[in-house]
């Protein structure tokens, strides 16, 4: 079973891209991030026509997260818990039947946090917060467990690079760190760094100062697995390759195989 996650961001300016690269890579469940669509102009009708179920949570210009599936879905659950005045589309939640039982995938887009002295930083907190309260629950389940998305979190120095141009930024805080390790400590894997012992593999290139041809990245992007997702992972892999297309996303798909 293929996984993947890319924030696309914009789904109006990035569909042929999107079209193209399901066409190709062929995963089973792909999660996407920054959407920037209302659910209902979001072009579900493009997906389903290669084979899609479509779920999808959005929200008018911002956010939005979409969750596409070959595999039916049993339950969807747009939101995440834990502040009902909280109006941003940043979490989808879905479980989806295999030969082998139920996997339970989510689509999340964490909020960037920037300007730290803006209400921005405080809302990431306390987003990450509500995170790990429903990761906990979750994984109370102890059934196979993914959480991909846009984390909007470097996790180390070997993630980013030039860790000295990111210090003070949202993403790299120590207060950032501590909450993303924090929701790890709960039981979940980083499948990448489970795949990958390498430093300096990234997710996200900046469209400016040449961020792409430098390779100036981070890795951002996120695939977190309950132990039970963990037991099945085959491979961990980032499509980089996207980032060089024509009108990019500045994101590229980062995808997990898993032996169900």
């Amino acid at each position: 079973m293929k996984i993947a996650t890319w924030n696309i961001n914009g789904i109006k300016a990035r569909i042929d891209n999107v079209e193209k690269w399901l066409e190709q890579a062929q995963p089973d469940v792909a999660c996407l991030q920054e959407i920037k669509s209302v659910s209902e102009n979001f072009p579900s009708e493009r997906f389903e026509s290669l084979g899609y179920n479509v779920a999808v949570h959005g929200q008018k210009s911002f956010n939005g997260v979409a969750i596409l599936s070959k595999l039916p879905f049993d339950e969807v659950t747009p939101g995440l818990p834990g502040d009902d005045t909280d109006e941003q589309a940043r979490y989808l939640e879905a479980v989806i039947s295999t030969a082998d039982g139920a996997v339970r995938v989510a689509a999340i887009y964490l909020p960037n946090g920037n300007p730290v002295e803006s209400d921005k930083y405080p809302y990431k907190l306390a987003w990450m917060a509500r995170l790990e309260d429903h990761a906990r629950t979750l994984l109370d389940y102890e059934e196979p467990l993914v959480l991909a998305g846009d984390y909007n979190v470097v996790p180390t120095d070997e993630d980013v690079h030039d860790s000295g141009a990111w210090t003070g930024d949202a993403l790299f805080r120590p207060e950032t760190h501590a909450a993303f390790r924090s929701i790890n400590h709960l039981g979940l894997t980083d499948a990448f760094r489970a795949c990958h012992g390498e430093s300096h593999r990234y997710t996200f290139w900046d469209y400016q100062a040449g961020a792409w041809p430098k390779d100036n990245g981070i890795r951002i992007d996120h695939l977190l697995l309950s132990a039970q997702a963990t037991d099945t992972l085959k491979s961990c892999t980032i499509d980089r390759f996207t980032r060089g297309w024509e009108r990019p996303s500045d994101h590229v798909p980062i995808w997990i195989e898993l032996d169900v």
